[in-house]
């Protein structure tokens, strides 16, 4: 069966085509880094064909929750050493999400002086503050065109970081809602210079950062995060046409790269503008079907034998189950997500999932 057969996604060797989605769980404490609960709920969980990390900020001025791990600081690489190399003691693949935030942040939660955008234009709502109130979005900065440029460098530099950590790749988070996506926006991107107005001129952020990076650590170990028309914090993408050209111009620019992955979040990973997108980026492709749904196996199966993906991300069941493709092969029960405790700061709900032999063992 193709799910558990192995697979390479440009220099990644993935032993089965599971994918553990990004997943914040905001357990890298006040400084953010990773810690001994870090380093067991990834080596949990190598059993995956490959395990992107949850959203990791390249810059302290990018982050965008409390307890959010970074890759900036040498504390900070060192604990993702400690991390990179317990999941290869287990044979695992492992792959950082670079996510700067963007607008999606507070300077209580950054530590900085300011918080920055495409466009002075705050996002709507609330967000959580470490001593557990809540306050309204800021305006952010908007960047100028030489910040833009001091922008990329900071995933580029943060990708080093990364290798220089021991993992083994990097996503680029260009979905969801954060700084790469507000760029892709109209209504976050009002910009009226070279990254701003056209759907050509919005994607030339992406394209710059995934370029940068590609040169720096390598094309084959480079991926990107896209969630078209996923319509979350404010990043709305509504105009079917505008969108189909927007991502038409990124993935083109991605084309000539050769990048390891493009890994698309959208309900629908067969429709039209999803397939589009990959064919015109020419990369190994990594679907997820859901944001708040759990993707079963069933669905993994059949996205994989009708040839819509070459792999498949899976976020609440890799959550619950440290043992996911263990369980999966086996078609055996699986534990029931607690979402309550998925954000926190303690083991439970994080690494305290027991795996199918602790299950049975338990009721023996």
């Amino acid at each position: 069966m193709k799910l558990f057969e192995p697979t390479d996604l440009g220099a990644l060797h993935l032993r089965n085509r599971i994918v553990m989605a990004p997943l914040t769980r905001t357990r890298a404490g006040e400084h953010g880094v990773p810690n001994d609960l870090l380093v067991e709920h990834y080596r949990q969980r190598a059993g995956l064909g490959m395990i992107i990390t949850e959203g990791t900020w390249p810059v302290q001025e990018g982050r965008s929750y409390p307890g959010q791990p970074g890759i900036e600081t040498d504390e900070q690489i060192a604990g993702w050493r400690r991390v990179a190399d317990a999941v290869h003691a287990e044979g695992g693949t492992l792959v950082m999400q670079l996510m700067h935030g963007g607008r999606v942040s507070h300077t209580d939660i950054s530590g900085t002086p300011r918080i920055v955008a495409p466009s002075a234009i705050a996002a709507p709502g609330q967000t959580h503050l470490a001593d557990g109130t809540k306050a309204d979005m800021p305006v952010p900065h908007g960047l100028t065109t030489g910040e833009v440029h001091e922008a990329v460098q900071g995933f580029v530099q943060a990708a080093r970081n990364a290798i220089a950590a021991g993992l083994d790749g990097v996503e680029v988070h260009g979905a969801n809602g954060y700084l790469v996506h507000q760029f892709l926006s109209p209504v976050s991107n009002t910009r009226t210079d070279e990254y701003g107005g056209s759907p050509e001129n919005r994607a030339r952020f992406a394209i710059e950062v995934v370029t940068a990076v590609a040169a720096a650590i390598g094309a084959d170990r480079t991926g990107i995060r896209l969630s078209p028309q996923h319509d979350i914090q404010g990043v709305l993408e509504e105009d079917d046409a505008d969108v189909l050209a927007t991502y038409s111009a990124l993935a083109a620019g991605l084309a000539a790269l050769g990048i390891a992955f493009v890994d698309v979040l959208n309900a629908e990973p067969g429709s039209d503008l999803v397939q589009h997108i990959r064919r015109t980026a020419g990369a190994p492709f990594v679907a997820n079907s859901g944001f708040s749904a759990m993707t079963t196996r069933d669905e993994a199966i059949t996205l994989l034998d009708q040839g819509f993906a070459d792999a498949v991300a899976v976020g609440r069941a890799a959550i619950a189950n440290p043992d996911l493709a263990h369980r999966w092969e086996q078609e055996a029960e699986l534990n029931a997500p607690r979402p309550e405790l998925f954000y926190g700061a303690s083991a439970e709900g994080y690494t305290d999932y027991p795996t199918l032999a602790e299950t049975r063992a338990s009721v023996a």
